[in-house]
């Protein structure tokens, strides 16, 4: 008795997995025998041998009909089902290792998944910039390409949730890094749910917070002040496409110059102040550029800067020291994805041109050598709930954007659902298309 039961815990963590094997071998097996029946080479003087006759003796045990013909379609018969056998074994002992990975995720055709999963391990490596909605969208469109995704995010929020856990914790922002946890996620939909959900007004101290905010924040805690580890736990609970990696690991605020020669510190604050800026700095300017960012960069296929708020997403990453040095060394693609709509506050009026011109303006290098740019048109209704807080459509000027020796990228990239944005799908397929896929 206890002799089975040990046998039986040796074999458990096989369990369901022998008759698929089986099934495989017995396949394998079959196959043989009809290649062998094909060739008679082989089998002939085995016959010959097991009934010490000859060949007309042989000829004798089909009844008189023609051996090579028999032989022939017996071999024909065995490689069928052998064929047979064999895939259906492959595909039960794949569908058995990806239930057992993945218990109650694979929905559908698992073979069809794993031999996904498996091109999109092979895909091109793709860095990508910014924070905010805008990155999260885009990533979303470029996972259906690849899972080598590195989105490098910016650390200087300081609002909502995000500001009170720097306040409470000193912990990095954790906002845009949730959202592009969750925008990368393969896991259930329950799970990214509940990564998004916000507490509403009445919840007392917890008003505001995001639960995958806190969450990563609880794992901080079990990390013991390791944020990159924190980081790492949340990427295997959302099983996501890629990595997600803050451009620095340092605590840092944003410092804006505005046209009206104030100072305003803070991202907040300086969307707040509703004046044109004339320069962003980072707060303090010398903090350290987190090196697997940097080194995402050197060895990408594709980088994509944006979409985002232009001071307070796309330009914060690109000035941390190493990262547009970075930029400019590297030879993959470079492209800045251009907003469908302008930001009050920050981007008002601003062309596509006007976009990527003070961009330039703050790095001081030529961190990127394409502009895509929407020509879509939103519904007038949608334009007209814009323009009652401030918002227009991007200007498309391809002109001035090859003026500033950028290549144009144009086309509808739109999405307009009860907001207008990026089309991530759309958006994805003409930046694959770069690279000749």
């Amino acid at each position: 008795m206890i002799r089975s039961y040990r046998l039986r815990r040796l074999l458990a963590p096989t369990a369901g997995l022998q008759k698929a094997v089986g099934m495989f071998l017995l396949g394998a097996l079959a196959f043989l025998i009809g290649a062998g029946l094909s060739f008679k080479a082989l089998i002939v003087p085995m016959l010959t041998w097991a009934y010490g006759t000859t060949r007309q003796g042989v000829k004798r045990l089909y009844e008189g009909e023609n051996l090579d013909q028999a032989m022939h379609w017996l071999g024909l018969i065995f490689l069928v089902l052998g064929t047979y056998l064999t895939f259906r074994g492959i595909r039960a002992v794949i569908s058995h290792v990806v239930d057992t990975l993945n218990p109650g995720l694979v929905v559908g055709n698992k073979v069809d998944v794993y031999l996904r999963r498996q091109q999109l391990a092979y895909g091109p490596r793709i860095v990508a910039l910014g924070g905010g909605t805008g990155l999260s969208t885009l990533l979303r469109g470029l996972k259906q390409h690849s899972s080598n995704i590195t989105a490098i995010v910016t650390v200087t929020d300081d609002g909502g949730s995000s500001g009170r856990l720097i306040q409470d914790k000193g912990m990095i922002p954790p906002g845009d890094i949730r959202n592009c946890l969750v925008a990368l996620s393969d896991a259930e939909k329950a799970m990214t749910d509940l990564f998004q959900h916000r507490f509403k007004d009445d919840s007392g101290s917890l008003s505001g917070h995001a639960i995958g905010n806190l969450l990563i924040a609880a794992m901080v805690d079990q990390a013991k002040g390791d944020f990159e580890r924190a980081v790492q736990i949340a990427s295997d609970v959302l099983a996501i496409r890629g990595r997600v990696v803050p451009a620095t690991l340092q605590h840092v605020r944003l410092r804006a110059e505005l046209d009206d020669g104030r100072e305003v510190c803070g991202e907040t604050a300086i969307v707040q102040a509703g004046r044109r800026i004339r320069k962003l700095h980072l707060d303090p300017e010398e903090v350290e550029g987190y090196k697997a960012a940097i080194e995402a960069i050197k060895t990408a296929d594709l980088i994509c800067i944006g979409p985002g708020s232009v001071y307070t997403s796309v330009i914060p990453n690109l000035l941390v020291p190493g990262i547009a040095e970075a930029l400019r060394e590297a030879r993959a693609p470079k492209v800045y994805i251009c907003n469908v709509m302008t930001q009050p506050g920050e981007s008002d009026d601003f062309s596509a041109s006007e976009h990527a011109a003070v961009i330039l303006q703050n790095v001081e290098a030529k961190v990127f050598d394409y502009v895509l740019v929407n020509t879509g048109t939103p519904s007038q209704s949608a334009l007209e709930k814009y323009q009652s807080v401030g918002s227009h459509l991007v200007e498309a000027d391809l002109d001035r954007i090859r003026a500033l020796g950028m290549r144009a990228l144009h086309g509808n990239f739109m999405s307009e659902t009860d907001v207008v944005r990026h089309d991530p799908l759309k958006v994805a397929d003409r930046l694959i298309a770069l690279l000749g896929r």
